[in-house]
């Protein structure tokens, strides 16, 4: 997959493509369904697929303190992408400048100039431009022959907590709310696969290992997190190029017990003592074990965090033993 950063590293004599336009995070069975839109006409038209990110999201660069919490890093939405066959990534910056593009020049400088698109698979309700002009019906009545435009999908499922036939679109906003109450089934639902943070070990404060739950603490990139609490996951890493496994507690959030600011993921695994400082960490999240919460005094801490030990092995030993009677 061909990753090009910035209209700067865009060669005019772009090859043409298939392309579609949108923030993909967490990269979810509805963001799954337009890939695959892409790669299926760019496949018939037999040209490159293409897809079309800001960074930072434009929430992030018009109200930094109030955007969502990323679901995805920028790494592991790449990671995603390139797993549904996209031939190419083009990243552009918002900043003032593209903020300020009026949709028509978008359409022309970028989409016709520079990218040579054939067909486009974008949402009839998708805005983009200054000031948010630009608009499905834009790009239909520019497209003359260009390019030819087709309405995404919209994926749906029934909505577990309505006892009535109705059924929620999927969305980054509604996996989002399923991971803050800690609906990770749900979650698992939306994502296609269960939820997961994948970072570099990094020094913290070293105080799981005084108290002997050593931790892995995850280099998360970011200012939110999209869940806080206590969870049962699963970890894995490589070394020497084979994959290692192994069951973890992680506790997400900003630690007020030690009057912590900045949000962390620190795993601790179950039965592995490794020093993995600089390795690629990824956790899994499979169950919701407690809320975070902040304790009088680190006793306190450590006689919860025994309990949350407990209580993942616990889960461990149901899920395995009911992997062992499906079997």
């Amino acid at each position: 997959m061909q990753l090009i950063r910035g209209l700067i590293n865009l060669k005019n004599k772009q090859a043409p493509c298939v392309a579609t336009i949108g923030n993909f995070d967490g990269v979810h069975l509805g963001h799954q369904a337009i890939v695959n839109q892409v790669v299926t006409k760019a496949g018939e038209l037999k040209v490159q697929s293409c897809v079309i990110l800001f960074e930072p999201h434009p929430r992030e660069f018009f109200s930094p303190e109030d955007s969502p919490a990323r679901l995805t890093s920028f790494r592991e939405k790449l990671i995603f992408l390139r797993t549904l066959g996209i031939d190419r990534v083009l990243v552009l910056r918002f900043n003032a400048y593209l903020s300020h593009l009026p949709a028509q020049d978008f359409i022309s400088q970028i989409l016709i100039d520079k990218l040579h698109v054939k067909h486009l698979v974008v949402g009839d309700d998708f805005h983009f431009g200054y000031q948010r002009q630009g608009n499905y019906q834009l790009l239909e009545s520019m497209s003359d022959n260009y390019y030819t435009l087709e309405p995404t999908s919209t994926i749906t499922q029934p909505n577990a907590q309505s006892d009535e036939q109705e059924v929620e679109r999927v969305s980054s906003t509604l996996v989002r709310e399923k991971l803050a109450l800690h609906d990770l089934e749900s979650a698992s639902n939306l994502l296609g696969r269960n939820y997961s943070v994948c970072g570099k070990v990094v020094y913290g404060d070293q105080l799981g290992r005084t108290i002997g739950f050593p931790t892995a603490n995850i280099a998360v990139k970011r200012k939110k997190l999209p869940l806080t609490g206590v969870f049962l996951v699963k970890a894995s890493w490589t070394e020497e190029g084979i994959e290692q496994k192994s069951w973890g507690v992680a506790n997400c959030g900003i630690r007020p017990t030690v009057n912590g600011r900045n949000y962390r993921i620190e795993v601790h695994l179950l039965g592995v003592r490794k020093n993995l400082y600089g390795i690629e960490l990824t956790a899994e999240f499979v169950a919701g074990i407690r809320n975070e919460q902040k304790f009088e005094n680190i006793n306190e801490l450590k006689r919860q965090i025994e309990q949350d030990v407990q209580q993942a092995n616990k889960l461990i030993e149901d899920i395995e033993s009911g992997k062992q009677n499906n079997e």
